[in-house]
């Protein structure tokens, strides 16, 4: 059976892949004052953090629309599946819904499942790598779905970002009551919760010692690490994503690693420096 794999362009693809007919990235908007971009291929990290750093207007995203994920199912592929920033974050996931309903309404009941990751970034990248595994096997469509919803539930997601004003701004911090002044030069560790909102779970003074907490939190909450793949994305600091690589080496075994640097959407809300890591 056939496959096909629709992600929003949060979700950081591995190179290999970004060509793949098995993939499909819908991307989102990118809105910094006067400057709109679509988060594609054309995306250029280095001007757009550029042009965040200039604009004192808050930098805004718009979720893909249901049309065109709709477009997105209409594929020659038995198998559909759609992952999603979190719903909690994003109105993505409901167009992604949306879009899986208009396309069966017009083409019957093709086999689709949009799965909201409760993340973003390399959250959904490990859900996208996970549903290609489990289509590898060759196994049905029923239980690629309930493995990957399993795979979903227990995955965990922790950032560490230099600025966190796009994401308070935007309104992604609702469920976070108190966050420390940024002159102090201390850095919230943050998590995304089971029901994909954000909660900060730890602090550090300076940058390091915020990393190294996250390190800690990542290797006390893994489970059967080594059946698993570390992922880490960073937006323009290799160095630092490489750093808690390290760190969190030295605490538990993986079945391999994934250091990626971050698109168009990651990019705004992790800002320069931030680090995000799934496992």
């Amino acid at each position: 059976m056939s496959y096909k794999i629709v992600v929003d362009s949060c979700c950081e693809l591995p190179d290999q892949f970004r060509k793949d007919p098995r993939f499909e990235i819908v991307p989102l908007g990118l809105e910094v004052g006067d400057y709109r971009i679509m988060d594609d291929e054309n995306f250029d990290q280095e001007l757009f953090l550029k042009k965040v750093a200039e604009c004192p207007v808050c930098p805004r995203s718009s979720c893909p629309s249901p049309e065109r994920y709709m477009q997105a199912c209409e594929t020659e592929a038995d198998h559909v599946y759609i992952v999603t920033l979190s719903s909690n974050l994003s109105g993505s996931h409901n167009s992604a819904l949306l879009g899986k309903n208009l396309c069966q309404e017009k083409h019957g009941e093709k086999q689709i499942h949009v799965v909201d990751s409760r993340s973003a970034s390399c959250g959904e990248t490990q859900i996208a790598m996970k549903a290609m595994e489990l289509e590898e096997q060759g196994l049905p469509f029923e239980t690629i779905v309930e493995r990957l919803e399993a795979f979903r539930s227990g995955m965990h997601t922790y950032f560490v970002l230099d600025n966190l004003e796009t994401l308070r701004k935007n309104g992604r911090l609702t469920g976070v009551k108190a966050l420390v002044a940024s002159t102090l030069n201390i850095k919230p560790v943050m998590a995304g919760t089971r029901e994909g909102t954000i909660e900060q779970i730890g602090q550090g003074i300076g940058i390091r010692k915020a990393l190294q907490k996250l390190a800690d939190a990542v290797a006390k909450s893994a489970q059967q690490s080594q059946e698993k793949v570390l992922m880490i994305t960073h937006c323009n600091n290799r160095e630092r994503a490489e750093y808690v690589k390290d760190l969190i080496l030295e605490k538990i075994r993986v079945k391999d690693v994934l250091v990626m640097d971050t698109a168009g959407i990651s990019s705004m809300y992790a800002n320069d420096g931030g680090v995000i890591v799934t496992l």
